[in-house]
């Protein structure tokens, strides 16, 4: 008789978002990331990863038997993660799904990674060459020639979605080109004024260093 084989599901990230902001949630609402539901500016999310990749499917039952009312709208299952985000206009629905999570796979919201920056530069100016390239490489709205690009890194990728909506929050006047929040490390790509993108960037940087969590 086989030995039956035990596996922990690994919180990597347990991300409360609150108030969507409206560039934000525009993205989040794009067919190249929400498979599910889309989600409108004002409301909250919960995003999560965690592997094994395929625990994630346990992850959005827990979440969905627990609260109806939330809606998925990321159901990812990548090569080494899983990702899920469920969002709802009551802040308290998402915050039962996420104890929902929490209790089904035997973890606290601490179990997480503590986010790392790997970089961010600050680009004054860029050339009409270069507002090409990105345009053709972006998600999200478009960056215009003689903008200020603020280019930040971190991991787990995840992390980008929250940094991308206290950006947002920050500095209304920025554009969100580009939010690469699945893989191996998040990147953003986000256009403005250098004040503006100096604020976003130092926001970032101020929320990432507040996430609490393990080391990796």
């Amino acid at each position: 008789m086989a030995a039956k084989t035990e596996t922990r599901t690994d919180i990597r990230v347990y991300l409360l978002v609150e108030d969507l902001q409206q560039q934000f949630a525009a993205y989040l609402a794009t067919p190249t990331r929400a498979r599910g539901y889309p989600p409108y500016a004002g409301e909250h999310a919960l995003i999560v990863e965690v592997s094994p990749a395929l625990a994630i499917e346990r992850v959005i039952d827990l979440a969905l038997r627990e609260v109806p009312a939330v809606a998925p709208g990321i159901l990812y299952v990548e090569r080494q993660f899983g990702v899920l985000e469920v969002h709802s206009a009551e802040l308290a629905d998402v915050q039962r799904a996420g104890e929902a999570i929490l209790a089904g796979t035997g973890s606290r919201a601490e179990d997480q990674l503590r986010p790392r920056v790997l970089y961010h530069d600050i680009i004054d100016g860029i050339t009409d060459q270069h507002a090409v390239i990105l345009n053709r490489n972006r998600q999200a709205s478009m960056i215009l020639p003689g903008q200020a690009l603020l280019v930040y890194e971190m991991t787990p990728a995840l992390f980008a979605a929250v940094a991308a909506n206290e950006a947002e929050r920050a500095a209304p006047g920025i554009t969100i080109v580009d939010v690469q929040m699945i893989g191996a490390a998040g990147r953003l790509y986000i256009g403005g004024s250098v004040s503006d993108v100096t604020a976003a960037r130092d926001r970032i940087t101020a929320v990432l260093a507040g996430i609490e969590g393990r080391d990796h």
